[in-house]
């Protein structure tokens, strides 16, 4: 039996390789076999970064807490111990987001968790 070239299917699978990987730097786009490395490489970066852009922004939540809680005379930990001590329904994400846009309404959730940490 003859051997089967690869034709329609090979050239199909190589220019899907070759569309995704436009725009990348030197052999990158324009040979196959270095572009199928590239674009396998990307494909791991991306799967891995979509979790740690998750640990990013939760670690900015962090950051703008711990900055507003000690605006209002308390340190994070406290703040956070006395948040689940009073059953406040709050995560980091949204106290995140009242500490930026609304300080005064932040202010006024502190002084009332504060009651709890006695």
């Amino acid at each position: 039996m003859a051997r089967a070239r690869g034709g329609f299917k090979t050239r199909r699978r190589h220019k899907k390789v070759l569309k995704a990987t436009e725009g990348f730097r030197n052999s990158g786009s324009r040979s196959f076999s270095k572009a199928y490395e590239v674009y396998t490489r990307a494909l791991k970066y991306a799967f891995r970064d979509r979790k740690v852009k998750k640990q990013d922004f939760r670690g900015l939540w962090i950051q703008r807490l711990n900055a507003a809680c000690r605006n209002a005379g308390l340190s994070y930990s406290k703040f956070m111990s006395a948040i689940v001590k009073s059953g406040v329904a709050l995560d980091r994400k949204v106290l995140a987001e009242i500490a930026l846009r609304d300080p005064e309404s932040f202010k006024s959730i502190v002084t009332s968790v504060k009651s709890s940490l006695n």
